[in-house]
């Protein structure tokens, strides 16, 4: 294990077209229009099930084993404000504490960036989520105090990814592309360099779900 750990993403869905999300996002179509059959793979595995939904069964297999690989050795996670919730703008009150109820599945600390400066909020099962107004390597220096030489996943949106792929800053990058077509939404990699930024593929497996890439940066 590396003295502070690695900055990764891990099962980031990707459609056949490019796209890490829908279209119009919002409190109904969180993932936009679409964009919740990016994740179909992931849902039915074992761990999504048991890591997210709180429930026994699911398939095995490379999918899960996959998606098992994002919950390993972790201290902290990062997010942006989206996809932390629908809410735009200055916060209206403390109401809103995320799409997962009073048990998120991190589990350990959670930074999400934001332009509006909010007090951290305490969940059950030791997830924390604080509010990071000073830019992403901020949060990532607040994460790795954080996670006591343990992994950071950088867990979306697709603003948040492109801007610390954009800074050479990920690690490890685990993209799952899905057999579906969005036509319009965010885009991943548009108008970024992965050569250039000097990541390779590591490694491609395709399952019956989906292909997955990893992607490694070069020192």
């Amino acid at each position: 294990m590396n003295a502070q750990g690695k900055l990764i993403v891990r099962s980031f869905s990707v459609s056949l077209d490019g796209y890490g999300a829908g279209p119009d996002q919002s409190l109904d179509s969180p993932l936009g229009v679409g964009g919740f059959g990016l994740h179909q793979w992931a849902m039915a595995t074992r761990t999504f099930q048991n890591k997210v939904f709180g429930r026994d069964g699911g398939a095995t297999g490379p999918d899960d084993d996959l998606a098992a690989m994002g919950f390993e050795n972790l201290g902290a996670w990062i997010m942006g404000r989206n996809m932390f919730g629908p809410v735009r703008g200055a916060w209206p009150d403390e109401t809103w504490k995320g799409w997962w109820g009073d048990e998120p599945p991190y589990h350990c600390p959670v930074f999400v960036l934001t332009h509006h400066a909010r007090a951290p909020i305490t969940m059950k099962g030791g997830t924390v989520f604080h509010f990071v107004t000073d830019g992403i390597e901020v949060a990532l220096d607040r994460a790795r105090q954080a996670a006591g030489g343990k992994d950071i996943r950088v867990g979306g949106g697709v603003t948040t990814i492109r801007e610390y792929l954009r800074a050479r800053l990920i690690d490890d990058l685990h993209i799952a592309i899905s057999p579906v077509l969005l036509g319009r939404g965010e885009a991943l990699f548009d108008g970024i360099d992965l050569p250039g930024l000097g990541y390779t593929v590591g490694e491609h497996i395709a399952t019956l779900n989906a292909m997955h890439l990893r992607f490694h940066r070069k020192d």
